[in-house]
């Protein structure tokens, strides 16, 4: 990781000096809750779009929380004299965390956002200064190798990901090393790399302030720097996804044509996970005149693994382009260069014949099984987060119905899931509803709708009863015939367990 870049960071060689911060960091009550507390939800919220004027003004004071959200998040210098009795000023100066500013101040090296971990921790995220919050901010105009810190994408990932204990996980393209963060809480190694090694030493920033194990950080791009052999457990990357013309910024354009970045790392993954071990990927993917995006995304599953899909977004070519332009802050140069950015752009997806981008997850499960399952959908719709648990429990549910056929199944005991409630649409006053929707509020929210039979089914289901028995009986109270019934109705129990709404008892 020996580059000249790295002068301008703290040193990860006091480790001594890393602790007294972060001690003086949580006395000042420099932590998520504390700067909700302090800004109050709207200057708070306006942070994560990268607006600064509303947490400005909310930090005219004093007090030493106030002087520390200054420093590390918005980047005003403050007097050495006042900072002296909140932070240990002389050290960090000496190790890089802060810089002199003028005769009297000092100022912030890099940027420190607190958050908040998933078991009520209290960590810091490290990244370059002014991209602590929100996204990019018109880097684009300066230092290409530059580091993000914590965004939309970097929280979806890691609300997705599946946490259970690992003996080995992998992150992929680090950058500010959230993921390799959230990792280290429940695998006994991790694994970081990144082919920024200014992203390499901005991890191990990060892991060292929050007080978390430390990682094997590698430089590669890719797989590159997996030895052979290796495998885990866990595979996870939020990558340079964007599809874009060119390679101009290390965070977000991975310098492959097309979506091939994304196509290379799904099909990388497969023989780099252990059995029944999980990776997880955010991405792009084209959506290509003459070609079903589903069938282009389908052929990059490794073989030997399950997959689960989910295209979260679509945008054309226009808007898409449009996003990123505006995200490495083109909009607002030279318009005579933002036109030429904008005509690259749509020449690259004309040449490929691209017509839109879709975005979203992609979940990889290593199994052993001769028929993997592969389920492609759409779920443009509001979520709750964290899934990771959703995502575990959906791949087990796939377990068993692959082992369970339809015999299997109506002898078998079912429950309905959590916080599912039933609603029956038609004409107001109509004796009878046009359709009964089964709704879930939690995990993806779905909805589905059913039958009568499907949804006294599902309403009796509390594990005592078998299949069979229940259906039985609403035959006997619908007067059917229960051998007609008992062959239509597993293909309906089938798929309220894949998504959900029933789990094995």
């Amino acid at each position: 990781m020996s580059n000249s870049s790295l002068s301008s960071l703290p040193s990860i060689d006091r480790p001594e000096i890393t602790s007294r911060l972060r001690d003086a960091l949580l006395v000042a009550s420099f932590t998520a809750d504390g700067l909700l507390e302090l800004l109050g939800a709207p200057a708070y919220a306006a942070l994560a779009r990268s607006e600064t004027v509303p947490a400005l003004r909310a930090t005219r004071g004093d007090t030493p929380l106030e002087m520390l959200v200054r420093l590390f998040l918005l980047q005003q210098p403050v007097p050495h004299a006042r900072v002296e009795g909140v932070l240990p000023v002389d050290a960090c100066l000496k190790s890089g965390w802060l810089v002199r500013a003028g005769a009297d101040e000092v100022a912030a090296a890099v940027d420190v956002r607190p958050y908040g971990g998933p078991g009520g921790e209290d960590w810091f995220i490290v990244s370059d200064l002014g991209c602590a919050v929100g996204g990019a901010g018109g880097i684009g105009s300066r230092d290409e190798r530059v580091v993000l810190g914590v965004g939309g994408a970097s929280t979806t990932l890691a609300g997705i990901t599946v946490r259970t204990p690992v003996s080995a996980a992998l992150d992929l393209g680090t950058g500010s090393g959230i993921q390799a963060l959230h990792a280290a809480q429940h695998a006994t190694r991790v694994t970081a790399t990144d082919v920024n090694p200014r992203a390499l030493h901005i991890t191990a920033l990060t892991l060292a302030l929050s007080g978390a194990p430390g990682a094997d950080l590698r430089e590669g791009s890719l797989f590159e720097p997996v030895r052979d052999g290796e495998t885990y457990d866990l595979i996870v990357s939020n990558p340079p996804f964007v599809i874009s013309p060119g390679a101009r910024l290390a965070y977000r354009d991975g310098g492959m044509g097309g979506d091939d970045l994304c196509r290379s790392l799904v099909q990388g993954a497969g023989e780099r996970l252990r059995e029944g071990g999980f990776a997880q990927f955010l991405a792009n993917w084209q959506h290509v005149e003459g070609e079903d995006w589903q069938d282009r995304i389908r052929s990059w599953v490794p073989r030997g693994c399950d997959a689960w899909i989910v295209q979260r977004e679509v945008q054309d070519v226009t808007q898409y382009a449009e996003l990123w332009l505006r995200d490495a802050g083109d909009h607002r140069g030279d318009p005579a260069e933002y036109q030429a950015r904008y005509d690259a752009w749509l020449d690259e997806f004309e040449a490929r014949k691209v017509k839109a981008v879709g975005f979203g997850w992609i979940t990889l499960r290593r199994t052993g099984t001769a028929v993997p399952s592969v389920t492609i959908e759409e779920w443009p719709h509001p979520v709750e987060q964290p899934l990771g648990e959703t995502v575990r429990a959906h791949f087990d549910r796939l377990d068993f119905l692959r082992a369970h056929d339809d015999a299997d199944l109506l002898e078998g005991h079912f429950r309905l899931g959590a916080e599912i409630v039933q609603e029956q649409v038609g004409l107001p006053g109509a004796e009878d509803p046009e359709h009964v929707v089964l709704r879930q509020h939690r995990g993806m929210r779905r909805a589905t709708k059913v039958d009568t039979v499907g949804a006294g089914f599902a309403g009796v289901c509390d594990g005592t009863l078998s299949a069979g028995r229940i259906l039985d009986a609403i035959a006997q109270l619908m007067g059917e015939d229960p051998v007609l019934l008992r062959d239509r109705t597993p293909a309906q129990i089938r798929l309220l367990v894949e998504q959900g709404f029933l789990d094995p008892a």
